[in-house]
């Protein structure tokens, strides 16, 4: 028992050290892009959130819960062929309090949804767990093809940005380049461990054998899809959550003057590459800004505006994750005694 208590004690610790990481990772990227500010940019910064037009973000908020809607939609469709149909209700609330919990700790959502089936569904955690996984297999490739076709469409930009940033020399320009260097080793180390996967070798090496388990389970959250009743439904979802992500964005570009003549290159774009903050850095807290001011300056509009535009994006969908968490936290326990309670009546 005392071990139980040492190894969760341990756990948490661990969180919260992680937590406090990424919190000053993200403090220190925020204080070099705003020190290689000149005192005109800090002002443009300043005068962009004094002309803020707040009724633009209602839609923006919209999309932000229909989001959430779609997901607990396709999750639910993953549990049928398992025998599960839990209320619609309860997968709308548990996907809003996970999106709350991974505000905190990285991956605590998957497990705070799967435990809240698990209390009011009487779904086995290790069931639910299984689709939450086959959801992630599902996103990621979503995004990347995202990615990949934004690559291909707008490719003289994507050329552009890369040539543009890593060749500054100062804040900006260093955070460029770490962040490059990242995504380098993360696609080398991915690379060589999908060889180790095909080939069925394992290495003494505990980080790539972790790795090569997580391409296990790509795998077999790809061939759950086959086993689905309706998989073009389910594609269909896995597409409106991204669409409306892209609108979630796209509404607050209107909230600026300056950014309202934004088009939809534009919206793809912030999608396909700010998102890459939210992966780096959980939340995207402070990364996500600095990604979007170096996209959205490609398109016309000054790098201090594209600053002030990323956090108003960021904010907003905090804002919307934050406020559906609480109130799914809050009604889901009143919600499932009073719907115990007509089962009850009957």
């Amino acid at each position: 028992m005392a071990n139980g208590i040492y190894m969760k004690n341990k756990s948490i610790i661990k969180d919260v050290f992680k937590f406090c990481f990424f919190i000053g990772i993200a403090v220190l990227l925020v204080f070099l892009f705003l020190r290689q500010l000149t005192d005109n940019e800090i002002d443009e910064i300043k005068e962009a959130f004094s002309n803020i037009n707040y009724l633009w973000l209602l839609p923006a908020i919209l999309f932000g819960v229909v989001s959430h809607i779609l997901r607990a939609l396709r999750w639910r469709m993953l549990l049928t062929p398992l025998d599960y149909k839990p209320k619609m209700w309860n997968m709308i609330f548990s996907v809003s309090v996970a999106y709350f919990a991974n505000l905190a700790v990285p991956r605590l959502g998957e497990v705070a949804r799967c435990g809240i089936l698990r209390k009011y569904e009487k779904i086995p955690f290790t069931k639910s767990f299984g689709t939450v996984i086959t959801e992630r297999v599902v996103d990621m490739l979503v995004f990347l093809l995202i990615f990949v076709i934004n690559i291909l469409v707008q490719s003289e930009l994507a050329v552009k940005c890369l040539t543009d940033i890593t060749s500054q020399s100062d804040s900006a320009g260093l955070i460029a380049k770490v962040i490059f260097v990242a995504l380098a080793a993360v696609v080398v180390v991915f690379v060589f461990a999908l060889i180790l996967y095909m080939k069925k070798k394992k290495v003494k090496s505990k980080f790539f054998n972790i790795i090569v388990e997580m391409i296990n389970g790509f795998s077999d959250g790809i061939k759950t899809l086959f086993r689905l009743k309706s998989p073009i439904t389910f594609i269909f979802y896995s597409v409106m959550i991204w669409i409306a992500y892209l609108y979630m964005s796209k509404m607050v570009f209107y909230c600026l003057p300056q950014t309202s003549i934004l088009g939809y290159d534009a919206a793809f774009s912030g999608l396909a590459f700010c998102t890459i903050g939210t992966i780096l850095i959980p939340g995207g807290i402070g990364l996500y800004p600095i990604l979007a001011a170096a996209i959205y300056s490609l398109y016309g509009i000054s790098s201090a505006t594209g600053f002030a535009l990323g956090w108003l994006i960021w904010t907003n969908q905090t804002i919307v994750i934050i406020i559906a968490g609480i109130f799914s936290l809050i009604v889901l326990p009143l919600y499932n005694k009073t719907s115990n309670d007509r089962v009850a009546t009957k």
